[in-house]
């Protein structure tokens, strides 16, 4: 038998995915770009000018996984990295809570997102067993 899960749960799925990507990639855009934002943050956070063009090309592949559908869980361990880096980093910098917080919410609704749709991460999210 097929693996049925409602429309509406599907399309929630995409939409937090979507919107998720869709911060990331801007994001990523700003580190390619290098507005000036992107250079006083990392600047502020001690990275050097010349690492946000690598920075930014990391975040785009983990993205590209993330939004193809057969790699969305590859991307999504990708991304769980990002975020690991995120919070280190605003760990080593004394950062405020809700700051530290922050990627850890977005690592959340990167797994949620893909969680609404696929059973076999709803087994690990959700601790469902799982029938393959």
């Amino acid at each position: 038998m097929a693996y049925k899960i409602s429309k509406t749960r599907l399309w929630s799925s995409y939409i937090l995915q979507g919107i998720v990507a869709f911060f990331l990639f801007i994001g990523a855009l700003n580190n390619l770009i290098k507005t000036e934002t992107a250079l006083e943050n990392a600047a502020a956070l001690g990275y050097p000018e010349s690492a946000l063009i690598p920075m930014a090309i990391a975040l785009i592949i983990g993205l590209c996984c993330y939004v193809i559908p057969k790699t969305s869980v590859l991307g999504a361990l990708i991304l769980t990295g990002w975020f690991g880096g995120a919070v280190a980093t605003h760990i080593i910098h004394g950062d405020s809570v809700v700051i530290l917080l922050t990627p850890i919410l977005f690592a959340i609704l990167v797994w949620l997102a893909i969680g609404l749709r696929d059973k076999n991460v709803q087994a690990v999210l959700f601790l469902n067993k799982v029938h393959i």
